[in-house]
């Protein structure tokens, strides 16, 4: 325990270290955009182009993983549809709240952790499942958000995320619109360059190689203090939008509960069925896949709730709860698979 805690308590105290810095001031809130632009235009494009440059193309793109993760993540959204719809939550609200139960912090959080407790060889299964949430998880959430709603997202803003267009009806149409948006994300990109490169073995010129890993290196710990900075501010600015209906406390626990516990158990049972039935997971993928699901929620999930009139002062909640508890769950969850960090 103490060995994983030696990596997990890091990670946790620069989220902390963010939070506190914008709690006191230190950190103006106006600069947080700054940061976000850095780590997901600059900084985490560069570390996913070279983890992807050094993992095999065919662990990026795991059939077995791609299927099981896929199939627990519908799971997991359509069981927090089913609970808001039960407590009344409004559609578009469940939505989101299904999205920060499936979507797990991987980029920002979920690559350098796992890497630093498993080793590189936990980067393909990670970026593999991180790529279906950004691809797949997201644009059915926003699919079903948007389905049969005539007006344009509110609040819109440049971002990682594309303008989408709202569709006149239907999910379909609406998945087929909300999948444009990863188009604009720079992540799958840099992920798919650093996969053809590992495919062709191509190197970047030295040069260029050096300045990238400058910029890799930064990745891990000004996301990691981003995080905490933008959890202030959505805590700051978390009261209930006038426009929407108050949010269920039943409806906040239930979807902590299932991001923290739910998901994981499914994936590691999935991973267990999938293994009896014959398939190919090696423990360190059961791990990591598992691991990567016991993450807290993806914090720019808030943004787009904004952007698109949800309640995002309930998806920040969920957000910051999950963040909060996660030192304590995701710490148990490595212990429990008996993960010794290799430094």
């Amino acid at each position: 325990m103490q060995a994983i805690l030696s990596v997990t308590g890091p990670f946790f105290a620069l989220i902390l270290a963010g939070y506190w810095a914008a709690q006191r001031g230190w950190l103006p809130l106006a600069a947080i955009p700054g940061l976000n632009t850095f780590v997901l235009f600059f900084a985490l494009p560069c570390m996913l182009l070279r983890f992807g440059m050094n993992t095999p193309l065919a662990q990026l793109l795991d059939p077995v993983i791609s299927s099981l993760y896929l199939l627990v993540a519908a799971l997991v959204v359509t069981g927090v549809l089913i609970l808001g719809r039960v407590l009344g939550t409004p559609r578009k609200d469940a939505a989101f709240a299904a999205l920060v139960a499936a979507f797990p912090n991987s980029g920002f959080i979920g690559v350098p952790l796992l890497v630093a407790l498993l080793g590189p060889a936990a980067a393909g299964p990670v970026i593999c499942s991180m790529l279906l949430d950004m691809m797949l998880t997201t644009s059915a959430c926003l699919a079903l958000a948007q389905a049969g709603s005539q007006s344009q997202p509110a609040n819109e803003a440049p971002g990682v995320h594309a303008r989408i267009a709202a569709p006149a009806a239907g999910t379909g149409a609406a998945f087929l619109a909300a999948l444009k948006a990863p188009l604009m994300n720079p992540l799958p990109w840099s992920i798919g360059l650093g996969g053809a490169m590992s495919a062709l073995d191509l190197a970047l010129w030295r040069p260029v190689d050096k300045a990238v890993g400058m910029l890799a290196d930064a990745a891990s710990p000004v996301a990691l203090f981003t995080i905490g900075a933008v959890l202030f501010r959505s805590r700051a600015a978390s009261a209930e939008p006038p426009h929407t209906t108050p949010s269920s406390p039943a409806l906040l626990l239930g979807v902590v509960g299932i991001k923290l516990l739910l998901h994981p158990l499914l994936v590691w049972s999935g991973c267990i069925a999938a293994r009896a039935l014959g398939a190919p997971l090696s423990d360190p993928q059961v791990a990591a896949i598992t691991l990567m699901a016991a993450l807290p929620s993806a914090s720019n999930v808030s943004m787009l709730a904004e952007r698109y009139g949800a309640n995002d002062g309930l998806v920040a909640r969920i957000i910051m709860g999950s963040t909060t508890l996660a030192f304590i769950t995701f710490t148990l969850w490595a212990w429990g698979f008996g993960i010794q960090p290799l430094h």
